[in-house]
């Protein structure tokens, strides 16, 4: 019986990351290249990530994914683009070296197993961390040491943003072939100890209007984003990275939502409209104005992706005293204990003074949960075999 050849397989993971200066729309829909520059902040993968395993093996026929256990189609062309690139730049490098621990490793055919510890296509950047994962994981099974941009970048544009931990820009670049579009580091997450990131999960569920298309709708008819794009992205990234370096959140919180209530405002200006954001999500926004309005100046910040979650920014000390205030506003409808995940928050009790400003009618269960999170690192390699998604057949593991 012939002996069966070798699988060699690799597992790692890739943070979500949340833009403060957003992404939205692009100059090459093939290449994935943006209209303007944008800066995020990477999540701690203690409480988000993406994991996935990639095997290659002489034995095996065709390409094939798993994704949260259920095979997917590997025909998808953003697959395929990411797929070819990192085989391209695999034979690239190979054409130079002698040693490969699996000669013409690159024709083998792969098998790839991801998941996520959080809703995938509920607007808390599943595609970001799940395509920054592949081209991380892609990477080290095929033995490509290149900047891996391009490769995440061909998955999801934002997704180039979630190889580096931190605060992190993405470059829109010049060039034609997107060659100068990259993601850098503007700071580590070691940076701004004190910064934490609260997620208000307002709806678990799949929304209405997909961001890529609702990107290309906007390129086509909002002349609000190309306004933003030209005159008002290029200063604010270089204040964003100031209020970053100095750590001044007073001007990132500001900055923050200025952003993001911008970028909802070219969604309303597309044609026809879109809207993101729900009652709930505008009774946040509130919520977060008299907060700060009470302490005289920004001490949380909201932002909002393409999806009704708001991401809400703000420093250690003020974290009990903010989730003690979307509790009375939005008080828990049946699941108290699940209601805060995450990093641990102590209980606090809100002043009178603090009720009486709130002044909303509670929308009980408007808030589905909380996450609670701080800034984390990039993509890490797992060395712990327990930890692979496939078995040593190449097959997803049976769930435990």
């Amino acid at each position: 019986m012939a002996a069966e050849k070798p699988v060699v397989a690799v597992t790692c993971t890739a943070p979500v990351n949340i833009a403060v200066i957003k992404y939205w729309g692009k100059r090459d829909e093939k290449l994935i290249l943006p209209i303007n520059s944008s800066l995020s902040v990477t999540l701690h993968q203690d409480q988000l990530k993406t994991t996935t395993t990639a095997a290659i093996s002489r034995d095996f026929t065709e390409d094939r994914i798993w994704l949260n256990g259920r095979e997917e189609d590997i025909g998808q062309p953003r697959l395929q683009a990411c797929l070819k690139e990192i085989r391209r730049l695999a034979c690239k490098r190979r054409s130079g070296s002698p040693e490969d621990p699996l000669p013409l490793s690159h024709s083998c055919k792969v098998h790839i197993a991801s998941e996520n510890n959080f809703p995938t296509a509920a607007g808390l950047a599943s595609s970001a961390a799940g395509y920054a994962c592949l081209a991380y994981t892609l990477a080290r099974v095929y033995g490509v040491e290149s900047d891996l941009s391009e490769v995440a970048r061909r998955g999801s544009g934002s997704a180039c943003r979630s190889l580096y931990g931190g605060f992190v820009e993405w470059q829109m670049g010049e060039r034609a072939d997107g060659k100068d579009s990259i993601a850098r580091q503007v700071a580590p997450e070691s940076h701004w100890p004190e910064l934490r990131v609260l997620i208000l999960v307002v709806s678990a569920g799949k929304k209405l209007t997909g961001s890529t298309v609702g990107m290309q709708t906007s390129v086509e008819t909002s002349p609000l984003l190309r306004f933003r794009a030209e005159a008002v992205v290029p200063a604010r990234m270089v204040e964003m990275a100031r209020c970053v370096r100095e750590r001044d959140f007073q001007a990132f919180g500001r900055l923050t939502m200025q952003d993001s209530n911008q970028f909802h405002a070219t969604c309303l200006d597309t044609f026809p409209p879109i809207s993101y954001l729900n009652d709930t999500s505008r009774r946040i926004i509130h919520l977060v104005h008299r907060f700060n309005a009470l302490h005289g100046h920004t001490k949380v910040a909201y932002t909002f992706d393409a999806g009704p979650n708001a991401v809400i920014f703000t420093l250690d000390e003020t974290v009990a005293e903010f989730v003690a205030a979307v509790r009375h506003s939005f008080p828990p409808e049946s699941n108290g204990d699940k209601f805060l995940q995450g990093l641990p928050v102590e209980p606090a009790l809100l002043s009178d003074e603090l009720k009486a400003v709130l002044g909303m009618d509670p929308a009980p269960g408007g808030i589905k949960y909380i996450i609670a999170t701080q800034v984390g690192p990039g993509p890490q390699v797992l060395d712990d075999p327990g930890a692979r998604l496939l078995g040593p057949d190449g097959l997803p593991k049976p769930a435990a």
